[in-house]
């Protein structure tokens, strides 16, 4: 081999070598549209994932799996739910994840948005719940519905920490909202318990109820909140609704912090609602 073939397989190598690293991954079959909030004119990011199967059966309609925190539970979701969904192991769904306020601080706006009482011993704006759920249920889930061949029936809302205590406040105040709530790690002791005082409406149509917290996530193991009192109070308010329409199950996971416990939350919840077996 002479010097200059030589060379120029060097570059070749060393050009697909560089196109290689340089190339992002990107989550299949995802995109991110903006909605606006015609309430507040605040612009919200979302995330979509359209199941595998979604351009081969044009005459599907698919469950819908909405999230809170995109950035944080978007990837994780997706990549969780890949290989039972394309394995038969899941339904196939749409996963669609809402974002925080464009151009805002994360922080600031999960906790304006995700609280349902406004708490004075915060610096941030709290207590935004209730409006935040009226743009998902006026704004994104018609959205989704309309320009997806997406479920109206068939909605599971995932939330994890003030996620989770914003599942819960829906959960009370507009249960038919979803058809399957899975609460992660929830927020209850936000503003002294408020959550607790709620009062609670019985859902009148069918819906599960899967609420996941880490069995570590208590003082005892460096946590700033007993997160897991917190859920089982939770967990006795359901109960205490003695509704006929509601299939609860409560899990502690062994071994799991605050900062850990979200990812099995999503995958164990959501084959309780949407596995094959179920």
């Amino acid at each position: 081999m002479n010097t200059a073939l030589r060379l120029l397989l060097l570059l070749c190598v060393f050009i697909c070598f560089k196109l290689s690293a340089n190339t992002p991954y990107e989550i299949p079959r995802s995109s991110v549209i903006e909605l606006t909030d015609p309430a507040t004119k605040r612009v919200y990011p979302i995330f979509i994932q359209l199941p595998k199967s979604y351009a081969k059966e044009p005459n599907k309609t698919y469950p819908v799996i909405y999230l809170t925190d995109a950035p944080y539970a978007f990837p994780i979701v997706a990549g969780a739910t890949r290989f039972p969904m394309n394995s038969g192991k899941m339904q196939q769904a749409i996963i669609v994840a809402i974002s925080y306020e464009k151009g805002s601080r994360g922080a600031s706006s999960r906790v304006r948005d995700y609280t349902p009482t406004q708490s004075l011993s915060w610096k941030k704006q709290t207590g935004n719940a209730k409006n935040h759920a009226l743009f998902l249920k006026n704004t994104v889930l018609p959205f989704i519905e309309k320009s997806y061949r997406a479920s109206n029936t068939q909605r599971t809302y995932i939330g994890n920490s003030l996620g989770g205590l914003f599942g819960a406040a829906v959960l009370f105040t507009m249960p038919e909202l979803f058809s399957n709530y899975i609460i992660g790690s929830p927020s209850v002791w936000f503003d002294n318990n408020a959550l607790l005082a709620l009062k609670a409406n019985k859902p009148q149509i069918p819906i599960k109820v899967y609420v996941s917290v880490g069995a570590k996530e208590t003082p005892a193991f460096g946590e700033g909140q007993n997160m897991v009192e917190g859920a089982a109070q939770l967990v006795k308010k359901i109960n205490a609704l003695n509704s006929d329409n509601i299939k609860l199950k409560s899990v502690v996971i062994e071994g799991a912090q605050h900062a850990t416990a979200f990812p099995t939350t999503a995958i164990q919840g959501l084959d309780w609602v949407l596995g094959s077996s179920q």
